[in-house]
């Protein structure tokens, strides 16, 4: 799992979600993104390709806000033999966002995402996305579903989907990994 800008690897649905998992015996990781103030594209992919070593059809990625261009960035590093199981993104922007508060991040939606790329070495996706997030918007999502070709599940009145917004259960997530995972 990994998180958002200025985010925690225990914060919101994520300490539900690996509860659950665990329940069903499945072995899950929320990853500290190094400098979570100030994310680097560059850094957070070395960080994933760091602790994912061998890539494999095994690894299913769950991604929050700037977790989901982090996943799709370091989906485009892999070569095209190497096979991911899946990805759940959540609430995830792939265009530049509007306002000063963004300028730390915009740089990993700078350049356009090759999608054929992606989906070439991960097959398996689902866009989870409220249908009025202030801060990603809903539009975003759409795209990014017909990018991948994948179902988006629009949670009525989510927003962000974070803890600040009160989600610290988020049953969609954990339908849409075991639907990929079966």
């Amino acid at each position: 799992m990994i998180h958002g800008y200025k985010g925690q690897p225990n914060g919101g649905w994520r300490p539900w979600l690996m509860g659950k998992l665990a329940k069903e015996e499945i072995w899950a990781c929320a990853l500290a993104m190094p400098m979570a103030d100030g994310p680097q594209k560059d850094e957070w992919i070395k960080e994933i390709s760091r602790l994912i070593g061998e890539p494999s059809e095994d690894f299913f990625f769950v991604g929050h806000s700037l977790g989901v261009p982090t996943i799709l960035r370091y989906l485009e590093t892999l070569p095209i033999s190497s096979q991911i199981g899946g990805a759940v993104l959540v609430s995830g922007p792939t265009h530049i966002l509007e306002g000063e508060r963004y300028q730390p991040i915009n740089h990993f939606m700078e350049k356009p995402f090759d999608f054929e790329h992606i989906k070439k070495v991960c097959k398996n996706f689902t866009i989870i996305h409220g249908d009025n997030d202030k801060s990603v918007p809903f539009k975003q999502a759409e795209e990014l579903s017909r990018n991948l070709g994948c179902n988006l599940i629009s949670i009525p009145n989510g927003g962000h989907l974070g803890g600040h917004e009160g989600f610290y259960e988020l049953p969609e997530v954990l339908q849409a990994l075991n639907n990929m995972m079966q």
